[in-house]
């Protein structure tokens, strides 16, 4: 999957993001079961989505791996809203971007965002 990095389940870390069914989320807790006769020790993953903050839980080996998606963070001007989208200005290289405006945030033209972009999709932080 492009964008992502496979590593083992038993090195995630409380905190750290993880992709499940091509969407990412940050990790919330993470329990451990010991290994039974005939099995390996499992994994149980509680998550909350990074763009809709849907929750769920996976469960999996400790052994097998999983999708960690690799997360840019930088600074935009916004240029102007438009419904519910902001047409902004990357500081780094002065692209173009637009970025899904949620409710509730407070964003008027001129002033810098924080934003955060992960498996080609965006959300201002």
């Amino acid at each position: 999957m492009p964008g992502t990095d496979r590593v083992e389940i038993r090195t995630l870390k409380v905190g750290r993001f993880c992709v499940v069914d091509n969407e990412a989320y940050k990790i919330l807790s993470i329990s451990t079961s010991k290994p039974g006769k005939h099995g390996s020790a499992k994994a149980r993953i509680e998550l909350i989505s990074l763009f809709s903050s849907k929750k769920m839980s996976h469960v999996g080996s400790v052994t097998d791996s999983i999708h960690v998606p690799m997360i840019e963070k930088g600074k935009a001007m916004v240029t102007h809203i438009d419904g519910d989208e902001v047409h902004a200005m990357n500081m780094k290289d002065h692209s173009m971007m637009i970025l899904p405006l949620d409710e509730g945030m407070d964003i008027q033209p001129s002033t810098e965002i924080l934003y955060m972009e992960a498996l080609g999709r965006y959300k201002i932080i």
